[in-house]
């Protein structure tokens, strides 16, 4: 007899985010090349045929892994962003979110989903481009929003933000993840706290006098 908590036997398959999470491990250990999508369904516990109704084809499902991803990156810096225009002392503020990004971009899963989908970059160009944009392009207008929002309070003097928010990002990551991408036994050094003195040099109110 079944009991009153539901149906015993197999637990219910992923379905959603929790199999999108599932195709991005098999799309990291394998490549896209070597994906299948049996694999996939193996993994998530549903058939093939229940893969095939919510992703199409392995394409498709590979542009939803790389949106899904995005969209949690923008979420976990959100945080930092917030703590970044609420600072009292913006250096600290500045500090915190910096570190706090660089731990981000440079994890191993970041950098392995970074050249995952640079190496797919010439043969799905689209994949390529929405990595580019919902992660990098949009990373850097909440950056943006929030240096306006500082200039705007005084707290620094920018009169261009999305510039300004684009340097602030390669002053910060540049070179660790220039590294990183090319060498993944390298160390990097923590040059943060010269990256924000710089930034502050350049954007920093003018003291009166």
């Amino acid at each position: 007899m079944n009991s009153a908590g539901g149906r015993r036997g197999r637990p219910p398959g992923k379905s959603g985010a929790e199999l999108l999470a599932v195709a991005r491990e098999v799309f990291l250990e394998f490549g896209f090349a070597g994906t299948s999508m049996d694999e996939i369904a193996a993994r998530a516990g549903i058939s093939k045929a229940s893969l095939y109704r919510e992703h199409p084809s392995k394409a498709g499902l590979f542009a939803a892994v790389v949106i899904d991803w995005t969209a949690a990156g923008r979420h976990a810096i959100r945080p930092a962003l917030a703590g970044l225009e609420a600072a009292d002392d913006i250096r600290e503020g500045l500090l915190a979110w910096a570190r706090t990004l660089l731990a981000g971009v440079l994890s191993p899963t970041v950098v392995e989903m970074r050249r995952l989908v640079t190496a797919e970059a010439a043969r799905r160009p689209e994949v390529g481009k929405t990595y580019l944009d919902e992660s990098w392009g949009r990373n850097l207008g909440d950056l943006a929003t929030t240096l306006r929002t500082l200039d705007a309070r005084g707290a620094l003097r920018i009169p261009d933000p999305a510039a300004a928010a684009e340097q602030l990002t390669w002053l910060v990551l540049g070179a660790p993840l220039n590294a990183r991408m090319l060498d993944a036994t390298a160390t990097t050094t923590d040059t943060v706290d010269a990256a924000i003195d710089l930034f502050l040099a350049a954007y920093a109110p003018r003291r009166a006098g």
